[in-house]
């Protein structure tokens, strides 16, 4: 039975999804190993190596089904070696063949190879994933273009803003995370077939010409020089989806803050039977947001570890490989989560533009006390228009008069600015600045992603 969450048959798809599973799934992972073994034995054969027949046979018998997986795991307790088993179960599948398996190659060869075969189909998923959320952030961020709401800095109300632009911050993040995802792919795609100390020696004179006829036929690029040792692209990875998740959280984190009770601006999808409480009936949970924000906490923590392997004894440590093993499936699967939740959430967030509108004024014009400040500026100097407006705006804060009347109080600034001007300049929807020439900028730009 599963023992890890991610498995899990119950709760499993809280922490993964079945696609991203199915990648990293045991069967996968050998069949991985098996698909390498028969590129190399067909790179060997077009090079006249082996017996292209032994090749032939090394293909047709590098299927799963055709091996004892018993006998896989007795021999696996004997020879405490992952690879080892295999190949034996292989070299039987493949009859008189099977003494070609595995010729001139090292473990970590295979290993390597087959586990970026893996992070290739998850690097599609998950960037799969990413551009649709970015789109469906764009359509939000021009839906809410002018929807004007309290912009807030240290949990306070700022100035005004649209929700369009706050979306708007979410969707330039998240295309900078597609272009990270771009850019590390070419460094990622790329096979490991260089021989018990990455020399090629084992495979004689014809080394090269193995390699990268072997990687080629897998579709991946080939190493300037061995990685056994050398982790740092794997890591990138691992640590890339930290980074992803990170954007992911911040955007959920923004729905559970202004999903408060006090503030209710958004709400994370809700239909009838969606429970909050199991003892408090009246709870509507921003549950999803919670998890994408738990499930990047994960992630971090996974990318901490591996940022440990980059440092490996020698030509090759499997104390590092053996990490890996967890380290990969494990930030794949919650990555692919983080992004299936936030696409949930994001589809179906509700908007709450009058509830916005409401906290706008929640505070009585305070928020637009830099417009104020700035036009009285003009007429008696910056510093002193900050003073006479900070006395005004403290006074307010402290419920000693609306901010409005205390203005229009003091003589120094009635005299200079007119209560219609004073009204005109409280008036939040017009001090939003560039925020719709932002969200237009932005959106544009994420429409030219390539799906």
């Amino acid at each position: 039975m599963p023992s890890h969450f991610i498995d899990f048959q119950l709760f499993g798809d809280q922490f993964s999804t079945s696609e991203i599973r199915a990648v990293f799934d045991e069967r996968t992972m050998l069949q991985r190993w098996l698909d390498v073994e028969a590129a190399l034995a067909a790179a060997q054969a077009e090079l006249h190596l082996i017996p292209r027949e032994a090749a032939e046979a090394i293909s047709h018998a590098a299927r799963v089904e055709n091996l004892d997986l018993d006998a896989v795991k007795r021999d696996l307790e004997v020879t405490a070696h992952p690879l080892v088993p295999i190949v034996r179960e292989l070299a039987r599948a493949a009859g008189d063949a099977g003494r070609w398996v595995h010729w001139g190659a090292t473990t970590q060869d295979i290993l390597d190879t087959a586990m970026v075969l893996q992070v290739r189909t998850a690097h599609q998923i998950l960037r799969r994933d990413l551009v649709a959320l970015t789109l469906a952030l764009s359509d939000l961020a021009e839906l809410h273009r002018d929807t004007v709401m309290a912009g807030r800095t240290h949990a306070q109300h700022a100035l005004p803003i649209t929700f369009g632009f706050k979306v708007a911050t979410w969707v330039a993040e998240c295309v900078r995370q597609v272009g990270r995802l771009d850019e590390a792919a070419p460094r990622l795609f790329v096979g490991e077939l260089g021989g018990a100390v990455g020399t090629l020696a084992g495979f004689g004179p014809h080394g090269e010409a193995v390699q990268r006829r072997a990687l080629e036929r897998l579709g991946l690029g080939v190493p300037p020089i061995a990685w056994h040792a050398s982790r740092d692209t794997i890591t990138e990875f691992v640590t890339l989806l930290a980074l992803i998740a990170g954007t992911l959280a911040r955007i959920a984190n923004e729905v559970i803050q202004l999903q408060r009770s006090e503030i209710m601006e958004l709400e994370e999808p809700f239909a009838p039977g969606k429970i909050g409480s199991s003892t408090m009936p009246h709870k509507r949970n921003p549950a999803h947001a919670e998890r994408i924000v738990a499930i990047a906490r994960l992630l971090r923590g996974v990318a901490t570890t591996a940022l440990e392997t980059t440092v490996a004894a020698h030509e090759r440590d499997m104390s590092v490989g053996r990490a890996e093993w967890v380290l990969v499936p494990e930030a794949a699967c919650l990555a692919a989560a983080a992004e299936h939740w936030s696409l949930v959430v994001v589809r179906g967030l509700r908007v709450n533009a009058e509830r916005m509108k409401e906290n706008l004024h929640r505070t009585g014009g305070l928020l637009l006390s830099e417009p104020i400040m700035l036009r009285l500026g003009e007429i008696l100097g910056r510093n002193t228009a900050h003073d006479l407006v900070y006395e005004a705006a403290m006074a307010a804060f402290e419920g000693r008069g609306s901010f409005r009347k205390l203005l229009l109080a003091d003589p120094r600034i009635a005299d200079a600015l007119p209560a219609g001007e004073i009204d005109r300049l409280l008036e939040p929807t017009s001090y939003t600045g560039l925020a719709g020439t932002f969200v237009d900028r932005v959106v544009r730009e994420a429409r030219r992603l390539n799906a």
